[in-house]
């Protein structure tokens, strides 16, 4: 790990930002301890989908969800504890921690744990940014200070983000997050990669609080190659409220 990104992350433990990560906060549970054991007994769980398949439409259809979630999803977390398992990866950390520390040495670790790690610790955190649109919510205070403080408005942060989305070639994800500065930015990763991770070549990191999935598995089923469709129509799924919790929890 880079003497800068150490600085980063120490930097950002000190003001509590690496405890805003709601989705792998809330698996750091008595039930969901990893103990120091033999390697089959580290294992991260699947958290429960926050609401039902259909809970998303008509932006995102149930099919879509189901297969999204039980496939997609459940076997990057098939495959992380398959990696630790391979790596003799131990640990008495909490599941919130460990995948942390994985995240943020990930250069040491085999490319199965790379792609399995970001794979769970951005579909968890993924599933936390939405909602029902029947339950449609709005930017907070925070969330407004800080978005017309780094973009001028929210049309624009909009604007931005979505142009990072459409413009990942082939398989990624765009996210916003707060920086080193403790400003918004928006960064696009590809394949499962995330801005928690020291990789090479060297890419822009920080604490997420909104991402989105632009995999075609993500969307492919309802708006078929039209991913630019798929990226207009999931702003109204986001969860304001959650990239409220964030953004106050890291910025002010």
């Amino acid at each position: 790990m880079s003497l800068h990104r150490r600085a980063l992350l120490k930097g950002m433990a000190s003001v509590g930002l690496l405890t805003i990560i709601d989705p792998i906060a809330s698996m750091a549970n008595e039930g969901n301890q990893i103990r120091s054991a033999a390697p089959s007994n580290i294992i991260f769980n699947q958290e429960p989908l926050p609401y039902s398949f259909d809970a998303l439409e008509p932006i995102i259809d149930a099919q879509t969800m189901n297969i999204h979630y039980s496939k997609h999803a459940a076997a990057y977390v098939k495959n992380l504890n398959e990696a630790c398992a391979e790596m003799k990866f131990q640990t008495s950390l909490s599941q919130h921690d460990a995948l942390l520390n994985i995240l943020g040495s990930i250069s040491k670790y085999s490319s199965k744990m790379r792609n399995n790690a970001g794979g769970h610790f951005n579909h968890e955190f993924f599933w936390k940014c939405m909602c029902s649109p029947k339950n449609k919510t709005i930017p907070g205070p925070a969330s407004l200070k800080a978005i017309e403080s780094d973009f001028g408005d929210i049309n624009k942060m909009k604007e931005a983000f979505s142009t990072k989305a459409k413009t990942i070639f082939g398989s990624g994800w765009a996210w916003l997050i707060i920086d080193e500065h403790r400003k918004l930015k928006i960064v696009q990763t590809a394949n499962q990669d995330n801005p928690l991770m020291d990789i090479t070549p060297k890419q822009e990191v920080g604490i997420p609080v909104l991402a989105l999935d632009v995999w075609e598995h993500a969307y492919y089923l309802k708006h078929q190659n039209k991913r630019a469709d798929y990226i207009q129509a999931w702003w109204e799924v986001v969860d304001w409220n959650f990239v409220e919790r964030q953004i106050a929890a890291g910025i002010n």
